[in-house]
Parts: C-alpha cells; structure tokens; sequence
C-alpha cells in the first residue's frame, strides 16, 4: 500500500497517509490513458465549423471567357478553388467528433494517472486548504512551501477564497472531486489534494 507525506499550509510535514491501492497503487496504462484523453479533446470540440464548396457559392453560372484562342488558360467558372472569391476545395462541414469510451475504461485510465502521479512523486498532499482570505498571494505560498509548480489543486468541495486566490496564478487551476479528469491530471505538473479529497476520490473510485 503506496504511502505519501502529509504537509500543512506551511510546507512542514505532518505525518504520513496510506494510499488506496486500488487506486493509487495501479500498473499505469498508457494505451487506455491515450485513449480518454483523445476521447476528452475530441468531445470539446463544437463540430460547427462550415466553408462553401464550389456547388454553394453564388454566382459563376457563365464561362468567364471562350474555350479557345485567347491565350489564357481554359475556365468554366469564376466560382472554381483556384479563383477569388471561389469555393473550397473539401470544404469543412459541421459533424460530430464525439468519441464514447466505456465506463469501466474511465475507471481504469482515473486509476492509471492518479498512480502515475505517486510514482513520479508529483502527488502532495495538504492536511487542509482552508485560505482566511482569497489573497492570491497566500495561496502562492503555499503552493511555494510544498515545492508544487504548474498545479492541479483539487478540493473535495467548493471554497470560494481558495478558487478566487488561485485563479490569476499562471499554470494553476483548482476543480473539485467531482468534476476531476484524466486529462487535467496528466497536463498538470503537480496535483495538490487535501487530505479530504483523497478520502472522497477513494470512496468514488474503489
């Protein structure tokens, strides 16, 4: 059972916090971890984007010059790609790049980043994450006192001083258990939880 350093605000330890193996303690799958991740951008995607092929554009119904004897080379339509003001070539039309990936896939790639993180010693672990007032600079010394960079901080619920402070830092982003993703956690250099976040995402995940 994998074990991490608890530390306080202030970046001194205080004690130590055994980690679920089910969920921390996981071989990482790089394959299924590709997989979501691929799946997750692809569902941000809108799909509206729409150009005019040359069908669609209006106009060029006569030939802008003879076929022969001019010297220029022949046309059929000022609205052809290689004219101004013509049409695309496979021009894009709106679709839907919605990728599905099963449930228990979800899972496993979850349980693969947060083990990733334990491995390659990029999880810490605060006692607790309660900010008086929502000071940015508060919360950079904290995130300076546990050594964290490019932080993902994740709080078992919403706290509008610890959200508020952290939101103008560069590189930090905070998100709750329960909107927590495989994607996030992998872009993110650092993943701060309390010890409260780590009780709540063993009892969703085992």
């Amino acid at each position: 059972m994998p074990k991490t350093t608890v530390y306080d605000m202030t970046g001194k330890s205080v004690g130590e916090m055994e980690l679920s193996d089910e969920i921390f303690g996981q071989e990482v799958n790089a394959n299924v971890l590709h997989e979501v991740v691929r799946a997750y951008l692809a569902n941000q995607r809108q799909g509206t984007q729409s150009a005019l092929t040359r069908s669609k554009v209006s106009g060029g119904g006569i030939k802008p010059w003879r076929q022969k004897g001019t010297g220029r080379a022949r046309q059929g339509s000022t609205r052809s790609p290689q004219w101004r003001h013509g049409g695309v070539v496979f021009a894009p039309k709106p679709r839907d790049y919605t990728i599905r990936v099963n449930r228990k896939v979800k899972r496993v790639a979850m349980k693969s980043a947060l083990s990733g993180k334990v491995q390659d010693s990029e999880l810490i672990v605060l006692k607790d994450l309660d900010l008086k007032e929502a000071k940015t600079k508060e919360m950079v010394k904290v995130l300076d006192a546990v050594k964290a960079e490019k932080a993902l901080i994740v709080l078992p619920e919403s706290n509008e001083n610890v959200e508020r402070a952290a939101r103008n830092i560069e590189g930090v982003k905070t998100t709750l258990v329960g909107t927590l993703n495989v994607y996030e956690i992998l872009k993110y250099k650092s993943l701060v939880l309390t010890e409260a976040s780590v009780k709540k995402i063993e009892e969703v995940y085992v």
